[in-house]
């Protein structure tokens, strides 16, 4: 197996990359990791710190694509971290996977212009895992990559979105649910009306709409919506939670009395925030492309990187991208609506 790592993007690169990739390198006896970045940088944290260089390659990309910058121009820039990664998993045959923390925006667009979709796919989505208050997990696709959608889009989201959760977590027929403002059928907007009768007609447990404060309900597996309302959902979750430990924390320290208490609360405590923390989950992977493609968080540290390699390597492992071929190359879906 073999994956190339942009070195540069992120908070905390290279150094938590390259630790990270280190690690992986250990647990993985036949994994080779390439990375992509200032090779200068990257060759003196290693001798400084004294790091097996086994299976890990260099190679010079000293060139960062920032925020600021409209991705489809930036991707094409020579010499970026990013850029360079994602040439090298286009040519390289034997490398299997891309992992980036950098621009969200120039990794979907290194996805589309430098990968490409797989055929039958309308868009490829991303996917990241969610916890529930029932301890299991939640697909939310798509979170991000694709703001205007049609009916079919959906429906080739819920197709990618079930089998992707039936392989990686072991469930024969995932319980899928369409996003919306109501449980009704007759709720929603034109997209989410239409798709829903799309969705009725496909190969999958669809259970029919959900709304937003059920998707961590742990009563459905894959929730399928366009990615400006799944990226709004998402977030909103995030802020939700951490605004919920941001008061927990504040109302313990507010009296000796809330403190004492908490002393007997630590366990607790500590199995909430390991449960709530969403770096443990690698990130999210853009499901659809040719190539398997991890978008890891912008705070990535050495443990989220390894949680990303982890991720990749169980889709590798199931054979995920030659399983959507196969899917696709059979599907009819009609696109009337």
């Amino acid at each position: 197996m073999k994956i190339v790592i942009d070195a540069f993007g992120g908070d905390f690169s290279p150094d938590e990359i390259i630790e990270g990739a280190v690690l992986s390198i250990k647990k993985y006896p036949d994994l080779n990791i390439i990375l992509t970045g200032d090779f200068k940088k990257i060759d003196d944290y290693l001798n400084k710190h004294n790091l097996n260089r086994e299976r890990i390659e260099v190679i010079d990309a000293p060139n960062i694509i920032n925020s600021e910058e409209a991705p489809t121009i930036a991707i094409k820039r020579e010499g970026t971290s990013l850029g360079e990664a994602f040439n090298i998993l286009r040519k390289d045959d034997k490398v299997d996977a891309l992992i980036s923390c950098g621009n969200t925006g120039a990794i979907l667009a290194g996805g589309f212009l430098k990968i490409g979709r797989i055929k039958g796919i309308s868009r490829p989505a991303l996917a990241p895992f969610l916890p529930t208050k029932k301890g299991t997990n939640v697909l939310l696709i798509d979170c991000g990559a694709n703001a205007d959608c049609k009916p079919i889009n959906l429906a080739h989201f819920a197709i990618m979105g079930s089998l992707y959760f039936s392989e990686i977590k072991g469930l024969e027929k995932p319980r899928v649910g369409l996003l919306s403002n109501g449980i009704e059928e007759h709720k929603g907007n034109e997209l989410t009306k239409n798709s829903y009768e799309l969705l009725k007609t496909l190969p999958i447990n669809f259970i029919g709409n959900i709304e937003a404060r059920d998707i961590v309900s742990g009563d459905v597996d894959v929730v399928v919506t366009d990615g400006f309302t799944g990226n709004v959902a998402l977030k909103s979750i995030e802020g939700a939670v951490k605004l919920a430990l941001n008061e927990l924390k504040t109302a313990i320290k507010s009296s000796p009395v809330s403190m004492f208490g908490a002393l007997f609360l630590k366990g607790a405590f500590k199995k909430i925030k390991k449960t709530m923390d969403y770096k443990k989950y690698g990130g999210s992977p853009f499901l659809g492309t040719k190539k398997l493609i991890i978008k890891s968080h912008g705070d990535t540290k050495r443990e989220t990187l390894c949680y990303a390699v982890d991720l990749a390597i169980d889709c590798m492992k199931h054979n995920i991208n030659k399983k959507f071929e196969e899917v696709f190359s059979t599907l009819t879906i009609s696109e009337e609506t």
